[in-house]
This record gives structure tokens, C-alpha cells and sequence, in this order.
């Protein structure tokens, strides 16, 4: 296995990279099983004195049901190589076939959480916060008008408690 944990504080790469252009597997595992799903919303920095992870989840997502019944989950950023797969695991459900599998992914565990070894950048994480986006709270009106119909995301503030570089990727 060719991972490095390095210390988020010494992660040099641009959080709008790995997460609005590289996109995250956002996987969580529950009882064995586990499903991930795409994302490219949400960010990186501290919170509560801890290095954290912000991600944002729709109510219809299937991998939202193990991410809520799990302790933790996993984030993993893939070479552009893997552009394809990342593309499939955002438009096909969990809940129709075993896209883990299906895309032939190397799976690793780690405490309860599947991880890849695949990915070139994988963080491990301890959920500490979970709050649904309300319509109320919206300033600027045009956010919820543009991007909802009543499907608000569930915000997730996680611990990244390890951060894995993949020399190999």
C-alpha cells in the first residue's frame, strides 16, 4: 500500500481543486455494507478547533442513509483518470446495483470506513454535526430559487482524523 498520512495542516492542495473541479467519493458503511455517491459542494478548514470537512447531502441520496447511521465516513479525491467513474457514481443509485463493485474499485477499511485504494487523496472522518438547509434561512433568495425544489441538503461538519496521500496516484 503506497499511502502517506500527512497532517491536514500540511495538505497543500486548493480545497476549490480536490472539491469543485477533482470532485469527492463521499462512502459511508454501515453493518458491512456501503454505498458512496459524488460530490463537488462543500469545503475544507477548522472548526471547533479541529481540521474539518463540510459536505452537503440531498435527503434522496442513498448513500445519506449510511452516512447518518455511521460514526464516520470516508472522502476520497481520484486522478482525472477516473473522471468517468466519478461521473457514474453521481448519476447512478446505490439502490439499483453495487456501483462499488460494479466500478471495480480496491476497497480498504479503516475503522469502519471503506476507503479506496485507487484515490490519490483519502481523508477519514468522524461525524460532528449535521443540520438541514432550511428555506428561511436563505439571504440571498436566489441560492434556494436556483438550486432547490423543496430537496434541501443536509450540511455535515466532519473531523478529518486522517489524511491519506496515495504516493503511487
Amino acid at each position: 500500500m503506497a499511502f502517506k498520512e500527512v497532517s491536514p495542516y500540511e495538505f497543500k492542495e486548493s480545497a476549490f481543486q480536490v472539491i469543485g473541479k477533482d470532485w469527492l467519493l463521499v462512502t459511508g458503511e454501515y453493518e458491512g455494507k456501503a454505498n458512496a455517491m459524488t460530490a463537488s459542494w462543500g469545503g475544507l478548514g477548522i472548526m471547533w478547533g479541529k481540521p474539518v470537512a463540510y459536505i452537503f447531502i440531498r435527503p434522496s441520496r442513498y448513500t445519506k442513509e449510511f452516512v447518518d447511521k455511521a460514526e464516520g465516513l470516508s472522502l476520497s479525491v481520484f486522478p482525472e483518470t477516473y473522471r468517468k467513474m466519478m461521473s457514474y457514481f453521481g448519476t447512478v443509485s446505490g439502490r439499483d446495483e453495487d456501483k462499488i463493485q460494479k466500478a471495480g474499485l480496491t476497497v480498504l477499511h479503516d475503522d469502519g470506513r471503506t476507503y479506496y485504494q485507487e484515490a490519490r487523496v483519502t481523508m477519514l472522518c468522524r461525524k460532528l454535526y449535521a443540520q438541514e438547509l432550511k428555506k428561511e434561512c436563505f439571504i440571498d433568495k436566489s441560492c434556494d430559487e436556483k438550486w432547490y425544489d423543496n430537496d434541501y441538503h443536509t450540511m455535515y461538519v466532519v473531523e478529518i482524523e486522517k489524511l491519506l496521500v496515495n504516493e503511487d496516484a
